[in-house]
């Protein structure tokens, strides 16, 4: 079972991960940097960079737990990524295969960190949701990659910034 992602639909009910959302164990996970899958090409896709505009560091939002394992005692601390449905975001909605459903992760913004590591459940939900026009910047991992794209949709892509 992966239990890589948290879907904020369901955090609050699913037996994975509502003890964490519950216990207000949120935590940040610092990236300069993630990357979606862009399937527009139809066969292949391009693996989407996603980052702050502002160039600096990213906060996304997670929640965090321990388990023991059986076998040997050992306390293992592990975390989730909160995601969200993308559909009305002007990029992150093209990202990931035709026809699946378009998520993506949950950026904060550093005036919102404290709310979410020490707020209310109620305070930290309202903090979920897309990102606004212009604060991120993106382009293929590899940039020699957006060659392969048509003018048009490199320009609908990149319209983020």
């Amino acid at each position: 079972m992966s239990t890589n992602n948290a879907r904020r639909e369901t955090i609050a009910k699913s037996w994975t991960f509502a003890p964490a959302w519950r216990a207000g164990q949120r935590c940040l996970i610092p990236v300069e940097s993630w990357v979606e899958p862009y399937w527009g090409l139809g066969s292949r896709n391009v693996w989407w960079s996603f980052r702050r505009a502002d160039g600096e560091p990213a906060a996304l939002a997670g929640l965090y737990s321990e388990w023991v394992d059986p076998a040997t005692g050992e306390v293992v601390p592990n975390y989730t990524m909160i995601t969200q449905n993308a559909d009305a975001h002007p990029v992150l909605s093209m990202m990931h295969r035709p026809g699946k459903e378009k998520r993506g992760v949950v950026m904060l913004e550093p005036g919102d960190w404290d709310a979410w590591l020490h707020g209310t459940a109620a305070q930290a939900d309202a903090l979920i949701k897309l990102p606004p026009q212009g604060v991120l910047r993106s382009g293929a991992e590899k940039s020699e990659e957006e060659a392969l794209l048509p003018a048009e949709q490199l320009a609908e892509l990149k319209a983020e910034g």
